[in-house]
This record gives C-alpha cells, structure tokens and sequence, in this order.
C-alpha cells in the first residue's frame, strides 16, 4: 500500500541534496580561505618566521572554518528558522545571510513552495454500511515557516494524519450514492475542515482532489442493473406522458368533428388511403367503419364515373330520310 509519509521523505532527502548543491559556492570560498592560509604559514616558515606562520596558518582555517560555520545561501522558495541559544531569533532566507556560530543554529529549512501528496486510503465504510476506497491528492504549502516549525513537532506527519483522518469522517456521514455524484461537494467540505485544523500551523490546504473512488465488484454489478432498471422506468415514464398528451390531442380533434360528419368521414377515408399507401394492398376494416363512411355508395359513384370514362362516344344517328 502506497506510504504518503515515506513519499514525504523521500521528497525532503531529495530537496536536503539539492540544498547542499546550493551552498557550493560558499564551500569553495572557504576551501581558498584555507588554502590561502596554509600557503601563507608554509611561506613565513620557509623564510625563518615560525611564530608569523602558526599565527597566520591557524587564523586562515580559524576563518575558514568560522565562513563554513556562518554563511548560509538559500533557493528563493526556502526559508531557514533561525533559533539563538534556544530562543527564536529569525527567519533568514531567501539568499545569502549569515548566523553567529555556537550561538545561532538553523533548526530547519521549510520549502515555501505548493506541493502535491497523493492519499491511497483503507477501506472505510459509508453511511450505508457501504466498503470504499478513495483514492486522492492533496494540494497544500507553509505560509509561516515559523508556526511551522515551533508550533507542531513533525509538520510532514501532521498534515498526512490530519488529511487521512478528515478523509475518513467525511465518507463516514455520506452515502455512497452522495459521494458518487458529488465528489465536488465534498472534496470542498474536506478542505474547509482542513483548513481549520491546519491554520495554527502554518499550514493551508489549496485543494483535494478526489481521483478515483473503488468500491466492491459484486456492488458493482447491482449498481449497474440498479441503473438499467432506473433508465426502464424513466422511459416507461416519458412513454406514459406521450400517451396522456396523445389522448389529450385526440379529446381535442374530436371536438372538431363532433358537428360536422362529413369532415369525419374524409378524414376516416384518408386514414384508409394511408394505411394501404403504406403497409400494402390488403387492410381489414370493421364492418362499422365501413357503414360509417358510407364507402359502398361512394364506390358505386366512383365506378360509375370511371365507366363513363372508359365507354367511347357513339356518334349521333343520322336522321330518317323522308319518303319519296
């Protein structure tokens, strides 16, 4: 299981190597010191002055080791807590500054920067007796080095526990179906809570992020036939509405052909056209239908008039001749 608090230390191993590449200069500075001293000494002893040259040798690695001791040069995003004999005297940095040594001691180098801790928690348990894992990131930094430092004791620890354990409280009083479909809302109230807890140390937490949220397979499993049977519903529910506005439409067509008997005809007939137009040559109709719209009259019509169509014009007869 992933160790938020090894990865802390692994991070601040990292920034104490890249901190130490930082004081290179003032380390080659004090090596010429040392080395100009002991050329110094071994020069006065080669002219006879002995005394001249354990004086100058043994002031030049005094300095030397004093320059070693005293001079500090910090990145721009680092800042030094400065104790003097056990009291606070200062924070020093960003830059180059100097402490008294024996008397002034840098307790600790606080990285200003925002940084990122990932959180892969245990099982916990929702308000529905539901088993979750939640996977997410944690974006916070040191406004106050100071608080930092002299208020908790391991501020890397502090923020990790304090994080996990609100990260628990907050999944304990949702459900699992809260902390599904709002993981935004959540991950806003862990914040505030954080933010209340880490404020006395100097600490503000930016953000949390909530990557990913695992729960068992079986649950899985009902929770998608659980959806399936949510979406039948609401489409049986949008069918049954069609329905209701369709009849509402056809209460409302009747209306117009309640007076007038004739337009309901037409439009039975024209229901019949469409209806063979559509699905063929054959189409059973009720007897009563057939009655209602009164189609044997109107087929006799209609076969009356095409037969006068398709029988050809006779030419008029002639007119009797008379008798001679």
């Amino acid at each position: 299981m992933f160790d938020a608090m090894a990865q802390l230390q692994q991070d601040h191993s990292a920034r104490e190597a890249q901190r130490t590449k930082m004081r290179g200069p003032i380390i080659l500075l004090g090596l010429l010191m040392l080395a100009g001293a002991i050329l110094a000494g071994v020069l006065l002893f080669r002219d006879g002055r002995t005394v001249a040259g354990f004086v100058v040798g043994g002031a030049g690695v005094l300095a030397a080791i004093l320059w070693l001791a005293s001079a500090q040069l910090l990145a721009e995003w680092d800042r030094a807590v400065v104790l003097r004999l056990g009291h606070f005297r200062c924070v020093g940095g960003p830059g180059f500054f100097m402490v008294v040594p024996v008397v002034d001691s840098v307790m600790r180098v606080i990285d200003m920067r925002v940084r990122t801790t990932p959180f892969y928690s245990e099982s916990m348990l929702t308000r529905d007796t539901v088993p979750v894992e939640i996977d997410a990131i944690a974006f916070w930094h040191v406004w106050e080095s100071r608080k930092a430092v002299l208020e908790v004791e391991s501020y890397y620890q502090a923020i990790v526990m304090t994080i996990q354990t609100a990260l628990r409280d907050i999944v304990g009083v949702h459900s699992l179906a809260e902390i599904l479909s709002e993981r935004d809302k959540i991950a806003e109230t862990l914040q505030k809570v954080l933010e209340e807890k880490t404020q006395a140390w100097g600490i503000t937490v930016n953000s949390i992020e909530i990557r990913d949220i695992t729960i068992p397979e079986n649950l899985k499993d009902a929770l998608s036939k659980q959806a399936q049977a949510e979406r039948e519903r609401q489409a049986r529910t949008i069918l049954g509405q069609a329905e209701m506005e369709i009849a509402a439409s056809f209460v409302e067509a009747s209306k117009g052909y309640a007076d007038n008997p004739l337009a309901l005809q037409l439009r039975a007939m024209n229901v019949v056209y469409e209806g063979l137009r559509a699905g063929g040559s054959l189409m059973l109709v009720p007897s009563t239908v057939l009655d209602t719209m009164n189609l044997g009259s109107m087929a006799a019509m209609g076969q009356a008039w095409r037969g006068a169509r398709s029988t050809p014009a006779q030419p008029p007869e002639p007119p009797p001749t008379p008798p001679a």
